[in-house]
């Protein structure tokens, strides 16, 4: 089985995640997506609390319940400084008929250099960069996706950028303003 594993704050998840989700499904072939929120944010980006990220990735997720799925690992490695080579040295192993994939957006290729462990992660997974538009990067995958971004979100919400159920939840908890 492979598993492409979708990391990010998601605060909010939008649809930029949600095309990422599905352009990785329908064109690289992977059986399944993971959406892996933060636990800690290792750049100390602040996030509202971790369970109503979950939440909100469990409602984005939904509809395509099917393949697309969420992990709570991140709440579950034993350092707190949400390293990514720590959450892959916690999963491999507990999934040895997985073959994962690590799919980042271009937007953090430059920030890579700042990852802990980042050439021991391209050994242990499949890494694909999917295009982000407005970051072009060499060695990017796929069209242009979405140029939304989570930060543009919390300021004003848009209905049109954030899935439905998602702005059901937000506008329920009244999440960022909402």
């Amino acid at each position: 089985m492979r598993v492409a594993l979708l990391g990010g704050s998601f605060n909010p998840p939008h649809v930029g995640h949600l095309m990422a989700a599905i352009y990785v499904r329908a064109c690289l072939g992977d059986d399944q997506v993971w959406l892996v929120p933060t636990f800690h944010h290792p750049f100390g980006k602040e996030t509202v609390a971790y369970e109503h990220r979950v939440a909100m990735c469990e409602a984005a997720a939904a509809d395509h319940a099917s393949w697309l799925k969420v992990s709570r690992a991140e709440s579950e490695l034993h350092s707190s400084e949400g390293r990514t080579i720590d959450l892959l040295e916690q999963l491999l192993p507990r999934h040895p008929g997985v073959r994962f994939r690590l799919v980042i957006g271009s937007d953090i290729v430059a920030d890579l250099p700042k990852w802990k462990a980042w050439e021991r992660i391209a050994q242990l997974v499949d890494v694909t960069v999917l295009y982000r538009a407005g970051y072009p990067a060499a060695g990017t995958v796929g069209p242009p996706l979405a140029q939304v971004s989570s930060t543009q979100l919390r300021e004003k919400l848009n209905p049109e950028l954030v899935p439905r159920a998602v702005l059901e939840y937000v506008r329920a908890h009244h999440l960022f303003g909402g």
